[in-house]
């Protein structure tokens, strides 16, 4: 039988130095991949974001514990559709998993979590489900209710008044979120360009050298190989367009 929630939690948060109070939270993905990072060392947990409030945070987290867990030949799969949705019960059965592993492979050196994180602040996230676009309401609550041909009652004006600075000082909020994601994405977007160029190089660097090399032998053999490995793919992968890599290449 596996672990209680409380005792996951306890483990949870001496091992990451962190304040998780649900099981839930866990749903962001950046509490398993710092567990991983306790394990091996190696996860980039400058990329990790520990406080993800957003979808698409929540699953570049999940990105990294993949490559994590291929790199490190790990076959278990990571049901991510799942855990992204932050429900209690898939969390608890991954977090029972990663918590054994952990017992089995953990090196036993002391882990400085916060260390590792480069002191970043990780609170326990504040939502425990991915925030979604926000839909308008129907109105303001005065004019929601005036219909055409009647005066407003008196006193409307006052409440419409601190409806509708709340709502300006939501809507500003909203749109600096907004500035942020588009921010990450750009970034996101230039990393992925710069590292396909760097692949674009070597496929025209090797395929330039099969062409002269007439008699085979293992120099062929060896850049054929390359050369599958450019050509792989995963499922859902697709390369950019010329169009979207750019003119410029970008340095990191």
């Amino acid at each position: 039988m596996g672990e209680s929630r409380t005792e996951l939690l306890q483990w949870l948060n001496e091992l990451l130095q962190v304040n998780y109070t649900k099981v839930e939270q866990c749903g962001t993905g950046g509490a398993y991949c710092q567990v991983m990072d306790s394990i091996y060392g190696d996860v980039p947990m400058a990329r990790v974001k520990m406080n993800a409030k957003h979808e698409y945070e929540f699953l570049a987290n999940y990105k990294i514990l993949q490559n994590v867990f291929k790199a490190h030949k790990l076959d278990k799969p990571i049901p991510v559709e799942k855990l992204v949705k932050c429900k209690m019960q898939d969390n608890l059965e991954f977090l029972q998993w990663i918590r054994r592993f952990w017992e089995q492979n953990s090196p036993g050196h002391q882990y400085d979590a916060v260390a590792r994180r480069k002191g970043a602040i990780a609170d326990a996230p504040a939502t425990i489900a991915p925030i979604a676009t926000s839909s308008r309401s129907g109105g303001l609550g005065v004019s929601s209710t005036t219909k055409p041909g009647r005066r407003t009652p008196l006193g409307g004006p006052r409440a419409g008044s601190a409806a509708g600075s709340a709502t300006a000082s939501s809507a500003a909020k909203l749109q600096e979120e907004l500035k942020q994601s588009k921010a990450d994405i750009e970034a996101l977007e230039m990393e992925r360009n710069f590292y396909f160029n760097k692949l674009r190089d070597i496929e025209i660097l090797v395929q330039s050298q099969l062409d002269s090399a007439e008699g085979g032998g293992p120099s062929e053999a060896t850049l054929r190989s390359i050369q599958e490995i450019l050509y792989k793919t995963e499922e859902g992968f697709e390369p950019p367009e010329p169009s979207e890599r750019g003119d410029e290449e970008e340095t990191f």
